[in-house]
């Protein structure tokens, strides 16, 4: 394909992937509202097909991430293939359905019955592992693939330097602060409260900015470096 088309697909992609992925936290917060795990559980079991409908939206979302590793490999290539490289294979390990694995077992916790189902203690205890907040590793990968790609397009000059850094910028404070959250040594991540918001939000206004970008304008040639 083209520098152009990559562009465009890339673009189209990150707006698909953005609009998903809140969809996906809006269903993900209906599904799971209550206070306490006990209220939780029963609030999944009430609304199965929310449940159902994250499961097949987390999978599209993992195709976005595949799509954008390989149209941003193919737009950043020419800058430097090895860090372009890593950041492609950063998010296909984005990609791999691990929020999928973790809603499917809370509807089988929820919804099984007879012989199947978990005695009340058991069920709560491993409830609340299910429950805990934290993008998992797949976060993680997504935050150091966009390092990597930001850093090739500002190095390269192939977006407006402000976007790419603030795109750099942006990354780095998820690469700081999502390890350790998953960690525990920086608390649990609410999808929904003003932390996270405060962590996702330059990452969120530098994925809508490209897009725009790339879908209008266009992946610019690397500039070129002396020998």
């Amino acid at each position: 394909m083209t520098r152009r088309t990559n562009s465009r697909i890339a673009g189209f992609t990150f707006l698909l992937y953005i609009a998903v992925g809140i969809t996906t936290l809006v269903l993900s917060g209906r599904a799971t509202g209550g206070e306490g795990t006990a209220a939780k559980l029963a609030s999944i079991a009430q609304h199965e097909i929310e449940m159902r409908l994250v499961v097949f939206l987390s999978l599209l979302t993992s195709f976005c991430a595949i799509v954008l590793g390989v149209t941003l490999w193919a737009i950043t290539r020419e800058e430097d293939p090895d860090l372009a490289m890593l950041g492609l294979g950063c998010r296909l390990l984005e990609a791999l359905p691990d929020g999928i694995s973790t809603t499917l077992a809370l509807l089988w916790l929820t919804t099984a019955s007879g012989a199947a189902a978990l005695d009340a203690g058991a069920k709560t205890a491993l409830g609340a592992y299910l429950l805990r907040g934290g993008g998992g590793t797949g976060a993680i990968f997504f935050a150091v693939g966009s390092t990597l790609f930001a850093w090739l397009l500002l190095r390269g000059r192939v977006v407006p330097v402000a976007l790419a850094r603030l795109g750099v910028v942006a990354s780095l404070l998820l690469v700081a602060v999502l390890p350790l959250q998953l960690a525990g040594f920086a608390g649990q991540i609410d999808w929904f409260g003003p932390v996270t918001w405060l962590v996702w939000l330059p990452a969120l206004v530098f994925e809508l900015w490209l897009a725009v970008w790339l879908i209008l304008k266009g992946a610019a040639a690397p500039a070129l470096r002396p020998a």
